[in-house]
């Protein structure tokens, strides 16, 4: 059974860990714009963000982070989104755990922290253009693809999950 709890500073020695891992740099675009100084952000406690870790029986398995789009303060999704718009990024953090179906029980988990607000209305990702496999695994959540986005150096596709398409069972696949 999966869980999600708060991240801790306690878990940085793991989160560095997995954050190094091949499986997880090669999706995560161009390391100067994306690496975190994950000592100082986990410390930060600010009501736009969630860190979790997923815990498969109580062993850390990967990581989730949720944003509101709006209110995050580098603006990443721009400044004309919703209110109450979310965005999720997750991990597997060891290679051996892909393909075993754990992102998409951390997945269904984070929708339901998303969704249990009634104004968040839909939830964002952001994968790289050339993540065939992650385009695949959100379109099998329910995400529609919206079009292609360049964050900074990095080429991606915009997908976006409905209130609407989840309420209707689109995430059951």
């Amino acid at each position: 059974m999966i869980t999600l709890r708060t991240a801790t500073t306690t878990d940085l020695p793991l989160i560095l860990h997995w954050d190094e891992q091949p499986h997880v740099r090669d999706v995560g675009g161009d390391p100067e714009w994306n690496d975190w100084n994950w000592e100082e952000e986990l410390g930060r406690d600010v009501p736009w963000r969630e860190f979790l870790i997923a815990e498969l029986n109580g062993r850390p398995i990967g990581f989730v982070q949720i944003i509101d789009c709006r209110e995050e303060e580098s603006h990443y999704w721009g400044t004309d989104c919703p209110e109450h718009s979310h965005a999720i990024d997750i991990w597997i953090g060891e290679a051996d755990e892909l393909g075993k179906g754990y992102g998409t029980q951390m997945m269904r988990l984070a929708f339901e922290r998303c969704f249990a607000n009634p104004l968040c209305q839909h939830i964002l990702i952001d994968p790289m253009a050339d993540n065939f496999a992650a385009h695949r695994f959100y379109e099998s959540l329910g995400f529609e693809l919206l079009g292609p986005r360049r964050f900074g150096p990095d080429a991606s596709l915009v997908y976006q999950l409905t209130r609407a398409a989840w309420r209707s069972g689109a995430t059951h696949a």
